[in-house]
Parts: C-alpha cells; structure tokens; sequence
C-alpha cells in the first residue's frame, strides 16, 4: 500500500509553500521540518504528544516500504524527528514527487490524519495551520470550492 497520488500532491504543495516562506520570513531549518513542526504543533494540541508521536511513528514506518533511505530517520518519545539531514538535502521542489522520501513521509502522515480524524476535521487542523494560501487549487480535495 502506497501513499496515494493525492496525498503525495499535497505534501508536495506544503513543502513548495515552506520553502517559499522560508526564503520570505525568518523561517528556520528545511521546508521537510517546519511541515512536519506545524503538523506536530495543531495536531499534538488536538491529540496530546503521545497519539502525535504514535501516528508519526506508524506514519515514518510506512514511507520506509516506499523509501527504504528513510530507516535513519526517528521519531523521539516527544514526537520530535531526527534524522533527516540527508533526506533533507535531497529535496527539490521542482522535483517529481513520487520518489522524495521527505514527501513520501509526510503524504503518509497526511494519509493516516484523513484515515483517522476524517476528511473534514484534517482539512480543518491543515487550514488552521496553513491559512488559505496552500488550499487555493480548485481542484484539490482540500481546496476552496467554488
């Protein structure tokens, strides 16, 4: 079972938009840590540290089946990722999305969100963190609709 096409264009979209912000603002670290650092911080208020930490770690062992380089990676007891650097290195926004481990990681994360807090509530948690800017592809489930 792979991450879907949908989930993985997402992801894509997300880090496109952090590696834009973090060229404008005071943003620090890779577009792959300040996605994932937003989604730990909206999601760990709504589900605590641990089921944060659970559904990242559920989420890192199923991206490993589709980018076996990522067995470096690890999540720490606080939900916290390391072991990214070179992971990190290899992202390329202007890169086709099916093959970087960084956004095979985060549509899984993104996938297990929908798969357990539903369509509704993910898109709600994922417009609170990222007002607007990113959902704006009317053709995306989470974009606006018309």
């Amino acid at each position: 079972m792979t991450a879907t096409r949908e989930m993985r264009n997402l992801a894509h979209r997300l880090l496109i938009y952090e590696a834009g912000a973090g060229k404008t603002s005071e943003s620090m670290g890779s577009p792959i840590m300040r996605v994932y650092q937003k989604l730990h911080q909206c999601l760990s208020e709504f589900v605590g540290t641990p089921g944060f930490q659970s559904l990242a770690y559920r989420a890192l062992t199923l991206a490993r089946e589709d980018a076996p380089f990522l067995r470096k990676a690890r999540i720490t007891a606080d939900g916290s990722l390391q072991g990214m650097d070179d992971i990190e290195a290899q992202f390329d926004m202007d890169k086709d999305p099916e093959g970087d481990g960084g956004i095979i990681f985060i549509a899984r994360l993104l996938g297990l969100l929908r798969l357990f807090l539903g369509e509704a509530l993910t898109q709600s948690l994922l417009r609170n963190a990222w007002p607007g800017e990113v959902f704006d592809d009317h053709n995306s489930t989470y974009g606006r609709t018309a």
